[in-house]
């Protein structure tokens, strides 16, 4: 793997390691973010780590046509307990995303830096919030990366009531034209909602058209 300085560049995805890591430091600023999204790069670290930027092999996705809805849970959409809307909370829903515990961490790799970052990619129509409410009270939500490509880049998200998330999810889905789901990497999660390995190099050729 190679190590970044200020200079704007990545190495060749092919250079990754088998793990996925392709490269250590740089900065989080929106030009290098922006080039390593449409690279089919990512930047994924814990707080007392370097910056690790990934490009795994296979990358895990998800047709929007071969979502999974489980049948429970289309009771769950047809209750329509919650309300879902797009891009009205972003900060909530980073900071969420950041506060919520997860299995096997110990702390977040959405950091203040991270936060910082993506929410001026937000500002600039990068970054995509999908917020989740029972009420007035916002329960879920996610947040990712449209670059305009017809592919959306799911980072993280967050749940405070069973299934807010995966509502928030498969609402967004619904009402988009996405033709890929970016998952990044294997989650049971994911998986369950029908996202699938791909290979990196055919995922990078969706990336370009």
């Amino acid at each position: 793997m190679k190590f970044l300085t200020e200079e704007l560049w990545f190495p060749d995805v092919t250079e990754a390691t088998e793990e996925g890591i392709l490269a250590i430091g740089g900065d989080l600023s929106v030009a290098r973010l922006l080039l390593a999204y449409r690279s089919g790069i990512f930047p994924w670290f814990e707080s007392d780590e370097p910056i690790l930027w990934w490009s795994p092999d296979p990358r895990f996705v998800l047709f929007p046509e071969k979502l999974k809805i489980s049948k429970s849970m289309r009771q769950v959409l047809r209750n329509k307990d919650y309300t879902v809307t797009v891009n009205n909370a972003f900060g909530d829903v980073i900071n969420a995303c950041a506060e919520a515990k997860r299995s096997g961490q110990q702390g977040t790799w959405i950091t203040q830096n991270m936060i910082m970052a993506f929410t001026e990619l937000h500002n600039l129509g990068y970054a995509t919030s999908v917020e989740v409410w029972s009420n007035d009270n916002l329960v879920g939500g996610l947040y990712g990366i449209d670059l305009g490509n017809g592919i959306f880049t799911g980072e993280s998200m967050f749940a405070r009531e069973s299934n807010a998330s995966k509502v928030g999810f498969i609402t967004f889905i619904q009402n988009t034209d996405y033709k890929l789901i970016d998952c990044q990497v294997f989650t049971n999660h994911l998986s369950s909602l029908g996202a699938e390995e791909m290979p990196r190099d055919e995922f990078l050729r969706f990336l370009k058209g």
